[in-house]
């Protein structure tokens, strides 16, 4: 017989999941206290780096059901949603959500359903990948350089040149100008 267990997430404390457990209980399902987890905690995190449904998962077995009111109480975007529910249905667990009208998505409605939520996934990515190209580009355009500053200003640069030029070592160079040997070694390669 398969086990019954039922997710409840808030995203604060000051928020109780008293409205989830009675809507769980309305859709006809009588769970344990002991298998109802309740977790308060950001939806911007991902279910997996969350305390209590990682404890969830070392209970869940093959054959159980597991209850959410919402896909987001499983995850903060759809391709997290994605993989917590590919995770759980390829250890055997079947997901039933209720804001669904209580689709099995390991049911061929629920793959169905999981299918559209992939699709939604890959389309998030994707525009999220456009707008941070777009982002960088016109930042590049208006002039904005990326990465660490540099160690040395550019006279700095020209000046431990000329001195590795004229033969002095790396190491004295570096030591001088408080930075590392490759901060120096890069100037030296950058003159080649």
């Amino acid at each position: 017989m398969s086990r019954v267990f039922a997710y409840c997430r808030v995203s604060t404390t000051d928020q109780t999941t008293e409205n989830q457990r009675r809507e769980i209980e309305a859709a006809g399902f009588a769970i344990e206290s002991r298998r109802i987890i309740e977790e308060a905690i950001s939806g911007s995190v991902a279910a997996k780096d969350r305390p209590g449904f990682s404890k969830l998962l070392d209970r869940l077995e093959p054959g159980d059901v597991l209850i959410v009111t919402k896909l987001d109480r499983l995850g903060r975007n759809a391709m997290d949603v994605r993989s917590t529910v590919e995770q759980l249905t390829e250890t055997g667990v079947r997901v039933h959500c209720l804001a669904l009208g209580g689709v099995d998505l390991t049911s061929p409605a629920g793959r169905m359903t999981m299918q559209v939520i992939s699709a939604v996934a890959e389309f998030e990515r994707d525009l999220l990948i456009e707008r941070t190209q777009a982002g960088l580009q016109r930042a590049k355009a208006g002039g904005k350089t990326f990465g660490r500053p540099s160690a040395l200003s550019v006279e700095q640069r020209r000046a431990v040149a000329d001195r590795l030029a004229g033969g002095e070592s790396v190491a004295a160079l570096a030591r001088e100008y408080a930075t590392s040997r490759q901060t120096i070694m890069r100037v030296r390669s950058a003159g080649s």
